[in-house]
């Protein structure tokens, strides 16, 4: 009886309180769930093209077909400036980011909803589905680069060593993608409304952005409006780093990654304050 009462008194109590207002990011914890991290990419590009005919090929086609709508109509008709950059060149290199950006931006609007099965019988980590979404999407960016290259090539155009800051462009879509999308995916959580409205904001934001056109076109008054637009940084950086024309970074370049960061802060924090309830709002 004694013995019972030392383990008891011995034994460690846990108090559980409900969260704070801001709920810290737990970033050691993402780590030591890193794979399943990996098991959800995986099993995003799986899923992404089960059953299709042609595969992983519409990662090359949307652009692709893309690029010559674009060439044809807003090229050869309508005679958009291009800086000297051949028109398929021009599109295609906008388009690479820009539909990486849309279908990343999308799959973690919907990541949590998708998910909703597992998160209310497993715990673990939800900043891991919004974050899968994100990197899952760059397999596809790979399959179409790899079309890009051949198009350079075709066309005799040689990168300068500005395609080393390639990277640093595709992460700061990447870090818009994952920024807006952890607002929406939480959003999405509660409100079914969000899915619906986002392809609306992507094609708006699409329209914002250089992809149809150059950045130059934009009325001086405008410009530093127009650059606070992390995709346009995004966008002309793509065309810069890869063709050696068009828009360099500017300092409206370092206030959209100000921006991003911000966003993505800002995303980050909610989405975890929104964490908990999660389960019970799916």
């Amino acid at each position: 009886m004694a013995k019972e009462q030392m383990k008891e008194a011995i034994s460690p109590v846990i108090i559980i309180r409900p969260p704070s207002r801001w709920v810290p990011l737990n970033f050691k914890e993402l780590w030591e769930y890193r794979e399943l991290l990996y098991f959800f990419i995986w099993r995003d590009i799986k899923v992404r093209y089960k059953q299709t005919v042609i595969g992983a090929a519409w990662a090359i086609i949307q652009p692709f077909m893309t690029m010559v709508v674009f060439s044809l109509f807003f090229g050869k008709l309508a005679k958009i400036p291009s800086h000297g950059i051949p028109y398929p060149i021009f599109y295609y290199s906008a388009l690479l980011p820009w539909t990486y950006f849309s279908g990343a931006l999308t799959n973690i609007t919907n990541a949590v909803v998708s998910y909703q099965g597992v998160i209310k019988k497993v715990y673990f980590p939800r900043m891991i589905l919004p974050l899968s979404a994100a990197m899952s999407g760059l397999v596809d960016f790979g399959l179409a680069f790899i079309v890009l290259l051949g198009m350079m090539v075709y066309y005799s155009i040689i990168p300068s060593w500005n395609v080393l800051l390639l990277p640093g462009f595709l992460l700061l879509a990447l870090i818009t993608a994952l920024g807006v999308g952890l607002w929406l995916s939480a959003l999405n959580a509660i409100y079914r409304d969000v899915r619906y409205a986002v392809p609306f904001l992507i094609q708006l934001w699409m329209f914002a952005s250089p992809v149809a056109y150059p950045s130059t076109l934009v009325p001086q008054k405008w410009q530093s409006l127009y650059g606070l637009n992390p995709m346009t940084g995004v966008i002309e950086g793509f065309r810069w780093v890869l063709t050696g024309q068009g828009q360099p970074p500017t300092a409206m370049l370092f206030v959209s990654v100000a921006v991003v960061i911000l966003v993505l802060i800002g995303g980050l924090f909610y989405f975890r304050r929104m964490e908990g309830v999660m389960a019970d709002l799916v």
